[in-house]
């Protein structure tokens, strides 16, 4: 590093560290969390008994509250899966499910937030490659999902977050020509650690 460059970084450094040691600002409306989330199908299908891989992916999260006890939070990640039949390698798939909750904050006043949420999924699913390619799914899904988890505030705006959330996906499983072939609720439960950043 230049010499000149010196004040500038330390200047940085101190802003940096004026930030995280803030105290907590109570007007600050949106809540950016990014977590990283462990992913466990709890699949069922009729009649191919097909399975789903678990998987860790991370997510990006905005949070608005309303009030400081209601928020409503937009939850945004993707990710690859793997898919048996009868514990038969078949492919993979890979799906989008943003999903929007409503979420009630308990002791928003205090370090630590727990809190409850209800919403809704949409899922996109792409990139299909299943039976060789002569196996595809319906493209979207729409359903319901719930969470509990809590925030902490670990200094100034800055929270360490926990998460868990269960979110209601099902596809139908097709041949290239249309025919139904099975059903599939892939149905995960998703478990979240991260860390967030209240502006």
């Amino acid at each position: 590093m230049k010499i000149a460059r010196l004040p500038a970084a330390a200047a940085l450094m101190v802003a940096g560290s004026a930030a995280f040691l803030a105290p907590p600002d109570a007007n600050a409306q949106l809540m950016v969390r990014g977590r990283a989330l462990y992913i466990a199908p709890q699949e069922r299908s009729s009649p191919l008994s097909l399975g789903v891989s678990n998987e860790v992916t991370p997510e990006l999260d905005l949070s608005w509250f309303f009030t400081p006890n209601i928020a409503v939070e937009l939850i945004l990640a993707t990710q690859r899966h793997d898919v048996t039949s009868a514990g038969v390698d078949i492919g993979s798939l890979k799906h989008l499910p943003p999903t929007l909750m409503l979420q009630y904050h308990f002791t928003p006043s205090q370090d630590f937030k727990p809190y409850v949420g209800a919403g809704v999924n949409y899922t996109r699913f792409y990139d299909v490659n299943l039976g060789g390619g002569t196996l595809t799914v319906d493209r979207s899904s729409t359903g319901g999902a719930i969470q509990a988890g809590f925030d902490y505030r670990l200094s100034g705006q800055w929270y360490l977050n926990v998460d868990i959330k269960k979110i209601w996906i099902e596809t139908d499983v097709k041949s290239t020509a249309g025919a139904f072939v099975s059903n599939l609720k892939i149905d995960p439960v998703l478990y979240g650690v991260g860390i967030g950043y209240k502006f």
